[in-house]
Parts: C-alpha cells; sequence; structure tokens
C-alpha cells in the first residue's frame, strides 16, 4: 500500500513507520520536527520505500500538492499537540495542531479520493470518571483541550466517514511509553534527577494511576486493529489491563538510579489542570477481536525507564 503517517518522525509515529516498511509498504511521512525529530526516522531516510517532507499539515497548499503527487491507499493521521500542559496554556495550540490539522487531512482525503483512514484518539476524550470506561460510555465530557481537540476530531472524522464513504479506525490511546519518548511523567522524573539527585518532587499526592503501554505494544495493536476489523467505522480502546501509580513510577526510577532521593509531593489529587487522575479501560471490544498487550503497565514503565537511561 502507499501510506501516508502524518507526525511520522514523532515517538509513536516513527515505530509505526519501522513496522511498515518492515511489512513492505510505501510509506510517506510529513512532519513539521516541532515534537518529531529526524533521528527518529533517519535510519529510514535511504530506504527507497520512504519518503519524508518536512511539512506543516496546516499549510493547506502544500499538503494538497503531496496528496496530489502520491496517490495514497491510507492515511494513519497521528500529528497532534501530545503536551496537555501546553494546549491548556494556550487553547490555540490544540484547536490548531490537533483538530485543524485532522480538517485539513479529511479535507485532503476527500479531494483525492482517498478511502481508508486510521486515526489516534485519546483517553482524554472520556473526561474525568472512576467508571471501566467503555467505547460507548458517555456522556463524553473532556476535561482538557487536548481531549476535547481529539472528541471534535473524532466527530468530523464520524460525519466524512459516512458522507464520503471513508472506511476508518480509531483507537483511543492509554499513557504510552518507551524509546524516543520525548515528554511524560518518566521522561520529567528522569530529567529532575539527573538535575538534583536528593529530592524528586513530584506534582499531585502520587496516588493518581493509570495504565501505561509500551509503545511497541501500542504499535502492534494499530496494525492488529487495521486488518482484522472491517465495518465502515471501527472504534477500539487500546490499551493494556493493569495500572501503575505515579508514586510507584517515582520509586522505581530512583532505584534505577541507583539513588537515595527522597520523594517530595506537591499536592492536590493531580499533577497540572487537564490532568485526570485516574482511568482504566474496559478492552473486552479489543481482546475479543483477538488481541492483547503482551506487557504489563509495570513492564511498560521498567522498559521505559530503562531506555530513557540508555541501559
Amino acid at each position: 500500500m502507499k501510506i501516508l503517517i502524518t507526525g511520522g518522525a514523532g515517538f509513536i509515529g516513527s515505530h509505526l513507520c519501522d513496522e511498515l516498511i518492515v511489512k513492505n509498504h510505501f510509506v510517506t511521512v510529513i512532519d513539521n520536527l516541532i515534537l518529531g525529530s529526524l533521528n527518529n526516522i533517519k535510519h529510514l531516510l535511504d530506504n527507497p520505500n520512504f519518503t519524508f517532507y518536512e511539512e506543516d499539515i496546516l499549510k493547506s497548499s502544500s499538503l494538497e500538492l503531496i496528496f496530489k503527487n502520491h496517490n495514497f491507499d491510507m492515511v494513519y493521521h497521528l500529528a497532534a499537540n501530545s503536551d496537555i500542559q501546553k494546549g491548556s496554556n494556550d487553547p490555540d495550540v490544540d484547536y490548531s495542531l490537533t483538530f485543524k490539522t485532522t480538517y485539513n487531512i479529511l479535507m485532503c482525503m476527500k479531494k483525492y479520493n482517498v478511502n481508508k483512514l486510521f486515526f489516534s484518539s485519546t483517553s482524554a476524550i472520556y473526561g474525568e470518571s472512576t467508571d471501566l470506561l467503555h467505547e460507548n460510555y458517555g456522556p463524553l465530557i473532556p476535561v482538557s483541550n487536548y481531549g476535547a481537540s481529539k472528541l471534535a476530531s473524532e466527530a468530523f472524522i464520524s460525519a466524512f466517514s459516512s458522507t464520503y464513504k471513508i472506511k476508518t479506525w480509531i483507537a483511543r490511546f492509554p499513557n504510552v511509553v518507551g524509546e524516543r519518548f520525548t515528554h511524560g511523567v518518566i521522561y520529567d522524573f528522569v530529567k529532575r534527577l539527573r538535575e538534583n539527585s536528593n529530592e524528586l518532587v513530584v506534582l499531585g499526592n502520587g496516588e493518581q494511576i493509570k495504565p501505561y503501554l509500551y509503545v511497541k505494544d501500542l504499535v502492534d495493536g494499530i496494525i492488529y486493529i487495521c486488518n482484522n476489523s472491517n465495518e465502515m467505522f471501527n472504534i477500539y480502546n487500546l490499551g493494556v489491563d493493569s495500572r501503575t501509580k505515579v508514586k510507584e513510577i517515582a520509586r522505581m526510577v530512583i532505584e534505577e538510579m541507583d539513588l537515595k532521593a527522597k520523594i517530595t509531593y506537591a499536592g492536590g489529587d493531580r499533577g497540572w489542570v487537564g490532568d485526570v487522575p485516574e482511568f482504566q479501560y474496559d478492552l473486552r471490544k479489543i481482546n475479543s477481536l483477538g488481541w492483547s498487550a503482551s506487557r504489563t503497565s509495570n513492564e511498560a514503565v521498567n522498559i521505559a525507564i530503562k531506555r530513557a537511561l540508555n541501559k
């Protein structure tokens, strides 16, 4: 297949590139390198099946030219703002980088008759709930601009899928960790301890608890969903059935760095405005399809810590 991956030089997108190239697809990447990095895809640049454009999806004329020249069979749309704190400080960040990028991709798909789309969504669309989150859960009341922009994107994708016959797969990601990551609790903890090896300041009370999924398991799940679900519009929670507390992650990082740092908690039940202290997926739908993660949440965290420390 001729495949376009938006955000393909990023953390998750670059791993997806690796797998699709191994499967002998022709992969084109668009990335503005604000969050992505050429280092993530440098090993692919000489591959004849791989093409890279350093371009901004918000520039409609440039995006249209790429669509016109490549005759894509499918789009994996991963480009978005992935920094929830940044989006909370400036609403335009998620409106532009998370929602409008999706709209521009949909318009190009419509114009150039590309009829297959994978979209990376998020647990943030569900808002704040202690319920077990299943795909038909509602009402959906996101508490972050990031979650709102992803939910708005899902709505437009649904409408385009129905109106213009675009076969769609949506996977709602949990917290994803592993090599090439650029932000998140593990990344932050390692950075803080390198700056001060005697004390680790943890935002919130450390009781925040979420499922952490290893990036290679995530990519495996993405490809599995696209290959094995065949409705016109497919939505899956993609995750792991275990969770890890922030205070556990703090202890694991300190232990792996062989430090005796004191842990100090900033207080409150969350790290920042828009943060959801806890969530848990109902994974029966994707499990019944035949997929489950190969690593637990704690195992994913442990791998990610080692990768962050170059171990």
